[in-house]
Parts: structure tokens; C-alpha cells; sequence
């Protein structure tokens, strides 16, 4: 994909830690806040990070969303390694809700987000936000976007939806539950029971056709599922080769990235922007130009799919 469509990187300021309210969690809400150094009415971006990892994370990703317009905010969870919380301790089992409401409480304080970093005042668009995430992270963001975890009487449980969310993009997100989980993942994971029916706020599932997981009794399909079972305005990106890291997504040096790939990163990194600028904003045609780009490569990485 040409660079230039994107236009020219513009200079980043990054703030961290920067602490958020956040009320009988045990733990302050700590978040990283990255912020282009120019530029108004700037939408925003809340990244839920996988499992283990932190706010530090995902710099591909965010380096490049921020250096083309974004302020992008990352929470680090209560599961991040860089908290060490015990398997015993009474919060492990409801880590699930926890970081939907760690991505709730974001958007609740973006006030307090554009005031930690210097020069961001007043450069916000409060009216254009989305979230994003990559694995366990993608179906917290799924949560604002109106999927739902099963309960167990088989309902389509709570409604943690977020109207203030606009968009969302899904990075390797799991698919069903029930008879699709391995009898780890069930035994495990009571939380990775999702229902797609109501997620209905438009949203771009980015999915690895090699992406095999230990979660899941089915093949890398599992991971489309947020596509297939949710209704509405959805676009998907298989990846040819891809796997759970999608080339190297989680940062520059990482050693769990198993299909290390700078092309496929430059696509998801490009084609995520992109679909953000047109989700937020109708008039923009960022996605329209990125995809058919994309489509119309002489070697494609993949393919893209919509509803």
C-alpha cells in the first residue's frame, strides 16, 4: 500500500502514567496518552491491550495512529504482567468486566486525558470516539460495541454498550463460545462466551488465516466470528499468513510474535487508520481509497470482506 495517501507523519507526545478515577477497583487506572503535536478536532482512540500486556504495549500501532491525527488512550488492565496480580486474588474472576469498565471509566474522564498532556486542550473531538483491541482486548472493546458475555442461564447477558463509542476495530478478537471452546478455554474462561447479536456499532474485525489457538476446537474461522455473527454495518480483513500477532502488532522487539512481518503491519496499521477516519467522519474517504489499494495489489496480503 502507498504511503502516499497517508500524508506525512506528524510528531508525537506521549504522557504516562497518567492516573484515572476509578473507584473500588483495588487498583489506580493508570493510562498512556499519545497525542500528535498539531492539528484540531482530533478523534480519539481507547486500545484495550491483550493479555498481559500493558499500556506500554502495541507502539506499531499506536505510533502510527497518533502521528496521523489520533489521540489514542491505553489503560493498562488489572491482568498486565506489570501489576502482578495473584491467581487467587478475589478480582482474577471478574478481570473480564473489570476492563470494560477500565474502558468506560476512559471515555468518562477524557476531560482529564486532555489535560495531562501539554498543548492537547481544546484539540479534542469529544463527538468521534472508538475503541480497539487486540485478543482478550478485542472482545473487552467488543463489549462497548453491544456483544455481550452469555450468562449462565444461556441469556445474552449484560448490556455494556456505549453509545458515546462510535466505531470499533477487532485485532484477532476470540469468536463463540460453548461447544467452539477447547475444554481448557471452558473450564477456564466462563467470560469467553460472547454474544455477537447486539453488537451493532459499525466495526472492522482484522483476523489471521493461520492464527490456530489453543482456545478454540475450530481453526483460525474462529477468529471472523465477530464479523459473521454480528449484524450491521461490520468489514473484515483476513490476512494471508497471519497469525495471532498479525506480523508484530504487540511492539517493535517482541519475542511472542511468531510470524514477524513489517508489510503486514504497515497494512493493518494503514487500513485500521483508515476505516477510523471514514467510520468517525462519513465524509472522509480514507477506507474506500485504502481498501480498494489494498484489494488491487499486484500481491495481495489478503482480502477484505463487508456488510
Amino acid at each position: 500500500m502507498s504511503k502516499s495517501n497517508f500524508g506525512t507523519p506528524t510528531p508525537v507526545i506521549s504522557v504516562t502514567p497518567v492516573v484515572l478515577a476509578a473507584p473500588g477497583r483495588g487498583e489506580e487506572l493508570r493510562v498512556r496518552v499519545s497525542a500528535p503535536t498539531t492539528g484540531e478536532q482530533l478523534p480519539v482512540v481507547v486500545f484495550s491491550h491483550g493479555f498481559g500486556q500493558s499500556s506500554d504495549s502495541y507502539d506499531p500501532l499506536v505510533d502510527f495512529w497518533a502521528s496521523h491525527g489520533f489521540v489514542v488512550v491505553q489503560p493498562t488492565h488489572l491482568d498486565s504482567r506489570t501489576l502482578g496480580l495473584p491467581p487467587e486474588d478475589p478480582r482474577t474472576p471478574l478481570i473480564w468486566r473489570i476492563r470494560v469498565e477500565d474502558l468506560r471509566s476512559t471515555v468518562d474522564q477524557l476531560d482529564v486525558v486532555e489535560a495531562a498532556v501539554p498543548g492537547l486542550a481544546g484539540r479534542v473531538d469529544r463527538d468521534r470516539v472508538a475503541v480497539a483491541g487486540h485478543s482478550w482486548g478485542g472482545q473487552t472493546a467488543s463489549m462497548l460495541l453491544g456483544a455481550r458475555v452469555v450468562d449462565p442461564a444461556g441469556g445474552p447477558g449484560e448490556d455494556l454498550s456505549d453509545a458515546r463509542v462510535k466505531a470499533g476495530v477487532l485485532l484477532a478478537t476470540p469468536g463463540a463460545g460453548g461447544a467452539d471452546l477447547s475444554p481448557f478455554a471452558a473450564e477456564n474462561f466462563a467470560f469467553m462466551n460472547p454474544d455477537f447479536e447486539n453488537m451493532t456499532t459499525p466495526a472492522l474485525v482484522v483476523a489471521g488465516d493461520h492464527d490456530e489457538s489453543a482456545l478454540t476446537v475450530r481453526g483460525p474461522d474462529w477468529f471472523t466470528d465477530p464479523f459473521t455473527l454480528s449484524p450491521g454495518d461490520k468489514s473484515l480483513v483476513t490476512l494471508f499468513g497471519g497469525e495471532h500477532s498479525l506480523g508484530g502488532l504487540s511492539g517493535y522487539t517482541v519475542t511472542e510474535t511468531t510470524d514477524e512481518n513489517p508489510e503486514r503491519v504497515a497494512a493493518v496499521q494503514r487500513l485500521t487508520w483508515a476505516y477510523l477516519r471514514s467510520a468517525l467522519d462519513p465524509t472522509d474517504p480514507a477506507w474506500t481509497l485504502a481498501r480498494d489499494e489494498f484489494a488491487g495489489a499486484a500481491e495481495p496480503l489478503g482480502r477484505i470482506e463487508g456488510k
